[in-house]
């Protein structure tokens, strides 16, 4: 009965909302979390109540992800959302008796501004990349070139196709959240990488793996990449340029590293808001926190100490 209610929910998201397939899967992954939960403690869904709710959340926030890192309360919020909309749904078709999910409210979010790299950081791990002499070598570095330089989002890299380049223009059609297009730019260093990829590395792929893809990034055989994959690609990148950042390199680390970087050198909010494809200007207002955040980093970093330290005194 619980798969079915799954399904029933699956089936109004994309043909009701017709929401994007992605958007369905996270939405489902986390009620398949609360599912899971309600089996394994042997709980009916209608007899789920706020304590059952309270239980789960504390379950969730002592999980370890496979980065080793405890589940953020980032994460937990988007798995209540999800769950409210859920319950809200069984609700409105008669499936639960009431909404147990009413009141309940999201844990509040640490202030934690993105992880960025500095230009500096960026210019190394490029350049360390290209001494790279493996196999996927050229594949990544066609990686980092396009999502520093692009600021896609990692579900927009691994869906990526041929068909959405125009090299000649140097210009991508990047199909977004909630199916949005957006025209995005990328730089003629990139073009290079991204064909030198095309040309060579990703033509022996699809020969080894004896079909041909409509993906443009394909992983060590020759499949679609998934977000994991990608995400496993980062960290491997690190382990084979032994460049030490202070934070596990992801690509989100990237797009918040693109729009630093533009925001840095004078680009209008506005603007940057349109090429990483936020439907609010809000949304991309972190970044304004997050640059004044690189200044004062940069400051300590290469200002002179003694400058530094005499301007203590001198203050004193």
């Amino acid at each position: 009965m619980a798969t079915d209610y799954v399904q029933e929910f699956y089936n109004y998201l994309r043909f009701e909302l017709n929401l994007s397939l992605n958007t369905i899967k996270s939405y489902i992954f986390d009620v398949n979390l609360f599912m899971n939960f309600l089996a394994k403690e042997n709980i009916e869904i209608n007899d789920v109540d706020k304590n059952i709710i309270r239980n789960f959340m504390n379950e969730r926030l002592e999980h370890t992800t496979y980065r080793g890192n405890l589940e953020s309360e980032r994460s937990l919020s988007r798995r209540i959302s999800s769950l409210k909309k859920f319950f809200k749904f069984l609700h409105t078709k008669g499936f639960v008796s009431n909404n147990p999910f009413l009141g309940i409210s999201l844990p509040k979010k640490r202030n934690k501004n993105p992880d960025v790299l500095y230009e500096s950081q960026i210019q190394k791990l490029l350049e360390l990349n290209l001494e790279r002499t493996d196999k996927l070598a050229s594949r990544d570095q066609a990686l980092l070139e396009l999502m520093y330089c692009s600021g896609l989002r990692c579900s927009e890299v691994v869906n990526l196709s041929i068909t959405q380049i125009d090299f000649p223009q140097r210009t991508i059609i990047v199909k977004g959240k909630g199916n949005k297009e957006r025209v995005v730019p990328f730089s003629e260093t990139c073009k290079s990488y991204l064909l030198d990829y095309a040309k060579n590395l990703r033509r022996e792929l699809e020969k080894e793996a004896g079909e041909r893809s409509q993906y443009f990034f394909l992983n060590s055989k020759g499949k679609p990449l998934s977000t994991r994959g990608l995400e496993y690609i980062m960290e491997t990148i690190i382990k084979k340029t032994g460049l030490s950042l202070g934070f596990n390199l992801h690509p989100h680390a990237l797009r918040h590293s693109f729009a630093t970087s533009l925001l840095e050198n004078g680009a209008d909010l506005r603007i940057i808001q349109e090429l990483l494809g936020h439907s609010s200007i809000n949304t991309t207002q972190i970044y304004t926190h997050v640059s004044k955040e690189n200044l004062k980093n940069q400051y300590n970093e290469f200002f002179p100490k003694s400058t530094k330290d005499k301007s203590k005194i001198d203050d004193n």
